[in-house]
């Protein structure tokens, strides 16, 4: 025989304990119901054997005619009471599947309530409760992992800003200068160079998002001179600083030496200078300060402004919290650079904090001077 077209039957699956349960109910009552018929029929010619009966008596002939046709209203009640039982009994686990087609329709669109059942299916309740509570869980990741993409795009559009606020200052300040120095001017071309490709790079990050994902960011850390890093950072705001009537003060240690990755760390203080311009009084300063530890480093950003209420201070990481709701986003932000910030420094196993007080806004950032190796 040709074995393709040879199949053994399916293993049968055993009943389930609901099923076994309406079979055995079923057989007993098939069963119990045969033997009553049995037990009236014995019960009644007993009682039959008590009389004397004349031929002329009408119900002796009732009698006589029903012992000859015993066998067929025997058999009538007996498939009348089986067409009973097999209703009952087949009905019941029609309602059951009822209930679990009901509960199957509530899995396709779950929610909070859970699902209930008769109580003989409580077992099947509580497995379909599990699956229901999988399917939330399912459908509750997904939310959260879209909104991890649809912040990513945020956050790189964001970041955007940064290099593009320098380009667009440096060529600027070449276009209305027109009488600066050839060194002067190479440097500013030179700057305005970096911070577009800086820009292409975070462009190839955009494109990249699918395969982003923040907690998936790994640091690509190396021996950096921190203080060369910020005062690089700092000069590079100088022109828009300057339009804004904002100064800037340094007060950084010298040659201070940590492992970090420069690209995200400079990110942290771009955000936080960002923030600085926006909400600093014009004709003031904006100071950073840098102080080394035996095992860390703080850095700090402190401009003057309007003082931040406790309240506010406490969600001031929050994503697209805005400190000033009025703004537009052109002029205020999107509300994710600190949010930023506090990523990337966690990342570094790192912390920042935030305080105000007496007009006076000042972000702390503490940073350990190596990072631990990947396990």
């Amino acid at each position: 025989m040709n074995k393709r077209f040879f199949h053994w039957p399916p293993r049968r699956r055993r009943h389930s304990q609901i099923s076994q349960q309406i079979l055995v109910r079923y057989m007993l009552s098939v069963l119990g119901m045969i033997a009553g018929f049995a037990l009236v029929f014995f019960l009644g010619w007993v009682v039959c054997q008590l009389f004397v009966w004349q031929p002329y008596d009408p119900l002796y002939r009732f009698l006589k005619a029903m012992n000859k046709t015993v066998f067929f209203w025997g058999g009538g009640l007996v498939l009348v009471g089986v067409f009973i039982q097999a209703y009952r009994y087949i009905s019941k686990p029609l309602d059951y599947l009822d209930e679990v087609i009901e509960a199957a329709e509530h899995l396709a669109n779950p929610d909070e309530t859970p699902i209930r059942l008769s109580a003989p299916m409580e077992s099947v309740q509580d497995e379909l409760n599990i699956v229901r509570e999988g399917a939330l869980r399912s459908a509750m990741l997904a939310k959260e992992a879209e909104q991890r993409k649809n912040d990513l795009i945020v956050y790189l559009a964001h970041d955007l800003k940064t290099p593009l606020t320098s380009v667009i200052g440096y060529l600027t300040l070449l276009r209305d200068e027109p009488a600066i120095s050839p060194e002067m001017r190479a440097k500013y071309t030179g700057i305005a160079l970096d911070k577009a490709e800086r820009l292409e790079t975070l462009i190839n990050e955009f494109f990249e998002i699918t395969r982003f994902n923040l907690t998936q960011m790994t640091l690509n850390p190396e021996e950096v001179n921190l203080t060369r890093l910020l005062e690089q950072v700092t000069f590079e705001f100088q022109p828009a600083l300057s339009e804004k009537d904002l100064s800037l003060e340094l007060a950084l240690e010298p040659e201070v030496v940590i492992c970090c990755d420069p690209d995200k760390l400079e990110r942290v203080f771009d955000n936080l200078l960002r923030n600085a311009m926006a909400y600093s009084y014009p004709n003031t300063a904006i100071r950073v300060t840098l102080r080394k530890s035996p095992t860390s480093v703080t850095v700090a950003v402190e401009n003057q402004g309007k003082t931040i209420p406790q309240e506010k201070l406490e969600r001031i990481f929050e994503q697209f919290f805005r400190l000033d709701s009025a703004r537009s986003s052109s002029s205020g932000g999107a509300g994710l650079g600190l949010a930023i910030a506090k990523e990337l420094v966690e990342l570094h196993k790192g912390t920042i904090r935030a305080q105000s007080s007496q007009e006076r806004i000042t972000f702390f950032v503490n940073l350990p001077l190596s990072q631990p190796k990947e396990q």
